[in-house]
């Protein structure tokens, strides 16, 4: 009798000091509810490599309707808006053909995006260009350029991970409202 106390106890102890530590956890989205609504126009590009603005645009949007926080909206139905630019895209050789040495294997293609976060209701700029860099490596096996626009789709799936991270931790309570 007096062991099946002491169990009893030490479960409601154990109960107790589990639920202490996940007191300051939340099972909901910090993002006020007026605020769950997003638009991300396409992305302007500054850069000479094609397509980048709508393909990171369209792995924005699908990271977003993944995470699943926000409702995607047009621009003049959304709380916020996502207004991102592509300004740098590089591509370096990494690697050389062993039988032509100076014929490149495989490219690091390195992007940089400036994003803003605009409270559409207010009208306040919450992040102000901020610069997100995504890399990745790809090699050529047939030309250059179909390599490179399969790697732009990793590329485009960094930032959006980045992008929607950054946007769904923001903290709308201290700056946003």
């Amino acid at each position: 009798m007096r062991k099946s106390v002491v169990c009893r106890l030490s479960s409601v102890a154990l109960l107790l000091a589990i639920a202490a530590g996940c007191s300051s956890y939340r099972w909901t989205s910090s993002v006020p509810e007026e605020l769950r609504t997003v638009a991300v126009p396409v992305f302007e590009n500054r850069t000479s490599s094609t397509e980048l603005g709508p393909i990171v645009t369209q792995y924005t949007l699908r990271e977003f309707q993944r995470e699943g926080t926000f409702s995607i909206r047009r621009s003049g139905d959304s709380a916020l808006e996502i207004q991102g630019s592509i300004v740098k895209a590089s591509r370096d050789a990494a690697a050389y053909d062993r039988n032509y040495s100076s014929r490149a294997s495989e490219y690091r293609y390195t992007v940089t995006a400036e994003v803003s976060l605009i409270n559409k209701d207010t009208g306040k700029v919450l992040m102000n260009n901020r610069r997100y860099v995504a890399e990745t490596t790809f090699l050529t096996r047939g030309d250059l350029l179909t390599s490179q626009r399969d790697a732009a789709a990793r590329i485009a799936q960094d930032f959006a991970r980045q992008i929607v991270d950054d946007v769904t931790a923001f903290d709308y309570d201290r700056q946003g409202k």
